[in-house]
């Protein structure tokens, strides 16, 4: 009889222990819908990419998904950047410095 309490004295436990935890903690959709917004939108047409931004824009560089830099402009001091891929990539990612020094970095889609 004790025997069989240690061995299903585990097999209890690791029961009890799925149905306390979770993947996720319950505070992430809450903590999304408190994060502050982006001072900067970027706006895609085709191949033509627009950065506007609320403050002044520094830095921009972009690069493709297997790592390959597009595009690095540096010393921009405007609140608006435009730009015309040359290249055929789906997936990017932008890397955007403003002029108070916060730097953001965004993943977006071209069709």
């Amino acid at each position: 009889m004790l025997t069989q309490i240690r061995r299903l004295l585990p097999l209890i436990a690791l029961l009890l222990s799925t149905l306390v935890m979770e993947a996720q903690p319950a505070f992430t959709a809450a903590a999304e819908a408190n994060k502050p917004a982006k001072p900067y939108r970027i706006l895609t047409s085709g191949k033509q990419i627009t950065i506007k931004s609320n403050k002044d824009i520094k830095n921009v560089m972009v690069w493709s998904a297997g790592g390959n830099r597009i595009l690095e402009q540096k010393d921009i001091n405007t609140d608006s950047y435009n730009f015309r891929l040359t290249v055929n990539e789906k997936v990017l990612f932008i890397r955007i410095q403003l002029t108070d020094g916060k730097v953001y970095s965004e993943r977006i889609g071209i069709r």
